[in-house]
């Protein structure tokens, strides 16, 4: 192998004590060389060791040895970093995956949608594990679209596997939120990842629709972070809200005035001439304001409704958090 490669291996050496790392080493390089099935055996014959006699060794590795699989998120994400150019904004993307995985000692396992098969009008159910994946977007030369490499993942039980082991059921939007705070943190370090790389620099966290979450943009914006999502167009939302009023009890207001449909504001613009691109199956060049909302209630708003599903001309909105308080939005028809 090549002394960038081994150098890049090399970062990954402080997680391990010295007697595990000499086992570490073997099957991190043989899950780059193996092109069959990323299994401790495939590692080992592909390096030559399939007549090891202490093969349990490299198991111990991943069932038995102590060592952080967060410190090396933190560890990738650094090397990275270092594959964006200086004066680009870091684009993370957050998305869910589903791992078929069946089986009695399978316990974090559950029934999920399957979004390779589904479609709008047939749904297809799958047993297994639910990870949620945040991801570096980063351009390479030999690929004229943007690639996401993972950096942290986290495995997200079934809300019956939570309740069967007593802990409290948290979903991928509850997740969400503390991940941004991790990485953020991580940002922020400069003894681990060159303080020129990250200063100032703004951050782009992009999801589906099922992330437009109120409590996931606040966690952005309290990071200096921007959440760029999906939004349908007739979604509800509602201004900030209004100073307590001194000496009245209740709960304290959540949300304010209801503000105008983004429908509404986009035929507003467009009566007023106002430039914008809407992204279509042809590109139209129409009203495109910036407006300042606030979404109070987005759960389902990313999915099309029941009625809507064979529509051809269903319309989604694509809404940006900016740390700002602005909102920019790209509509696709």
């Amino acid at each position: 192998m090549s002394d960038t490669i081994i150098s890049v291996l090399g970062a990954f050496a402080p997680l391990f004590s010295a007697r595990v790392w000499s086992h570490a080493d073997v099957l991190l390089t043989g899950a780059i060389l193996c092109r069959a099935a990323r299994t401790v055996t495939s590692c080992l014959r592909v390096m030559g060791l399939g007549n090891e006699r202490h093969f349990t060794n490299y198991h111990r590795v991943l069932n038995r040895a102590r060592w952080s699989g967060i410190a090396g998120a933190r560890i990738l994400l650094g090397l990275l970093v270092a594959l964006v150019p200086a004066d680009v904004p870091l684009l993370i993307g957050v998305d869910e995956t589903i791992e078929r995985r069946g089986g009695v000692k399978i316990k974090a396992k559950g029934c999920y949608r399957d979004a390779v098969r589904s479609t709008h009008k047939h749904v297809v159910r799958c047993f297994g594990l639910k990870w949620l994946s945040f991801q570096l977007l980063v351009s390479l030369p030999w690929s004229q679209r943007a690639w996401g490499l993972p950096f942290f993942t986290v495995l997200t039980p079934s809300e019956s596997a939570n309740q069967a082991a007593g802990r409290r059921h948290k979903t991928s939007i509850d997740w969400s939120p503390q991940l941004v705070h991790v990485v953020s943190r991580w940002l922020k370090a400069g003894r681990w990842l060159k303080a020129d790389r990250c200063a100032g620099r703004k951050v782009y966290l992009i999801g589906a629709g099922g992330f437009a979450c109120v409590r996931l943009a606040h966690g952005c914006l309290q990071h200096g972070w921007s959440l760029i999502s999906k939004l349908r167009l007739d979604a509800r939302l509602f201004d900030f809200p209004g100073e307590p009023v001194p000496g009245k009890r209740g709960p304290k207001p959540q949300k304010g005035k209801r503000l105008t449909s983004l429908k509404s504001r986009l035929d507003q613009a467009r009566r007023h001439g106002e430039e914008a691109t809407v992204h279509t199956k042809r590109t139209v060049s129409v009203a495109h304001p910036r407006t300042e909302a606030y979404p109070h209630s987005l759960g389902p708003a990313g999915r099309p409704r029941s009625g809507q599903s064979g529509n051809s001309r269903r319309i989604r909105s694509k809404i940006s958090w900016h740390s700002s308080g602005a909102i920019g939005r790209s509509t696709r028809i």
